[in-house]
């Protein structure tokens, strides 16, 4: 196959599968809004969207770059970046992302969703253009090249953390913004549509990342990808800068706000017409909610899971490699794109079975898709070191994508209500973090440690296959323990301070 055509035929696979979503999603009868705001909403959500997207390339850059810093040392001759120092590194930075929920959450609430995502974008884009300054110094030997290579950990801990406090602004941001656009009918299948906006960030951070250290080619050569290191973290800030400006222009908190009328989307806030309560007076509403508890423990699990998955695959692929041979396949070398196609496809099925089977319960779908995921562990547990490893990841993915989608997307906006949604998405997605922090710290620890020979390439037990049943294996007693929680918020739906007001409209 050429080279160019190569390059084309994952787009065109991303593109079709975009169109089959949006041709195939069905209509929620019962909400009629007009042409207008239909068209003013998408103005909205559309770069909102997009600037969630490149957060995620400005976060997860981090896991393509160990391809690089693995194989760089320091004037000790100690690497830059070991598995466990990446683990920490994420771990330190999950940690961050999920503690500060409790301080952004409560802003966001207050100010609105608009504000957050504007912090977040351009505090990301600054830490991200920080870690390129950091990078093209070592990658260059500028001045005090030696300096930060000899302190990669600290560094690069306390700069990649800065970028999670600000990434976290826009997880709670892009809810508060949307939970006044959408009735709690439409939202299951909205999520499917933002979904494909935020799996495409996916797609950026992975292959796209990794396409900038290759310069577009199939196999990166480490003396043509050093040079090029930086740009993996200064892309992203470039392209957040961009959407800054276009979120700014076009986004706006309420139908209000945008020159339509404001209606009751019938979440948990519907009828609440009292002053906005304090932040500790909400915490402690949510903590006392028990649905609210059990879908963040959910999703504490899906956080472990998640990055189990996307962050892990890629390194057992390479140091594996020859033995496997997967580092070279298909799968590997389209990374960012199956994860994206695989969100898409998850969050699809999430949003319609959701909204159209079980009346925008959300308990029912996250009890399958956990089930499924739990399937998929036991399989990959006595399947990981064949071929198969990595469309077996890519399944997993499909249920683990769809379920955190569904949970911290849109079950929080749905029981925390829009007036509070800040907190409550805040605290679903703190307890993810939560999990992506324990799973980090876990396998940074149990995973066979890389050992690099005189010619830099990586030898020793990780090499292995055997050696990473941890892998697999870890993640089996965290999918159980997702699945009971599942079930028990099955018949789970928000509670309005009044009765529920029919389905609203908008003009």
């Amino acid at each position: 196959m050429p080279t160019w055509l190569s390059e084309l035929l994952p787009i065109a696979i991303l593109l079709a599968v975009v169109v089959l979503v949006l041709v195939r999603l069905p209509k929620v009868k019962e909400i009629e809004h007009s042409k207008e705001y239909r068209r003013r909403r998408v103005l909205n959500w559309l770069p909102l969207g997009l600037a969630y997207a490149f957060l995620y390339m400005g976060r997860y850059n981090l896991t393509v770059s160990k391809r690089v810093f693995e194989h760089l040392t320091n004037s000790a001759g100690e690497q830059l970046m070991t598995s466990a120092d990446f683990g920490s590194i994420f771990g330190i930075g999950a940690a961050v992302y999920g503690c500060a929920f409790l301080i952004n959450g409560p802003i966001t609430d207050k100010f609105g969703g608009r504000k957050a995502i504007l912090i977040s974008a351009g505090g990301a884009a600054i830490a991200n253009a920080l870690m390129a300054a950091a990078t093209w110094t070592v990658c260059y030997q500028l001045p005090g090249a030696a300096t930060i290579a000899n302190n990669f950990f600290p560094i690069f801990s306390i700069l990649f953390g800065a970028n999670m406090y600000f990434q976290s602004f826009g997880a709670v941001a892009i809810v508060k913004v949307n939970a006044p656009w959408f009735h709690v009918r439409e939202r299951g299948v909205f999520g499917a549509i933002f979904g494909i906006l935020i799996s495409l960030g996916i797609y950026f951070a992975y292959d796209w990342s990794f396409k900038i250290l290759s310069f577009f080619g199939q196999d990166p050569k480490l003396h043509d990808a050093v040079p090029r290191l930086p740009w993996v973290f200064g892309a992203p800030a470039v392209l957040l800068i961009i959407l800054w400006i276009l979120v700014y222009a076009s986004v706006r908190n309420t139908p209000g706000e945008a020159g339509h009328k404001d209606f009751d989307p019938g979440d948990a806030s519907s009828g609440d017409d009292g002053p906005a309560l304090g932040a500790v007076k909400v915490f402690a509403l949510m903590f006392r909610n028990p649905v609210i508890m059990t879908i963040a423990c959910i999703e504490f699990c899906s956080g472990f899971l998640r990055q189990a998955i996307m962050q892990w695959y890629g390194t057992f692929a390479k140091h594996t490699n020859d033995i496997l041979g997967n580092a070279d396949g298909f799968v590997n070398q389209n990374w960012g794109l199956l994860l994206c196609i695989a969100g898409i496809l998850g969050g699809m099925f999430a949003g319609v079975i959701s909204d159209h089977l079980f009346q925008s319960r959300r308990g029912p779908v996250a009890s399958i898709l956990y089930g499924g995921m739990l399937a998929g562990a036991i399989v990959l547990l006595f399947t990981y070191t064949s071929a198969a490893v990595g469309w077996i990841a890519v399944v997993m993915s499909v249920f683990v994508i769809g379920v955190h989608g569904m949970l911290s997307g849109t079950a929080s906006m749905d029981f925390g209500g829009k007036k509070n949604v800040g907190v409550a998405v805040g605290l679903i997605d703190g307890f993810v973090y939560a999990g992506t922090a324990a799973m980090a710290i876990l396998y940074g620890q149990i995973l066979p440690k890389e050992e690099l020979n005189e010619a830099g390439k990586i030898v020793g037990p990780t090499t292995d296959p055997a050696n990473w049943i941890a892998w697999p294996a870890a993640m089996i007693p965290v999918a159980i323990i997702g699945l009971v929680l599942a079930t028990r918020v099955w018949n789970a739906k928000p509670a309005p301070k009044k009765p529920a007001p029919k389905p609203a409209t908008a003009s």
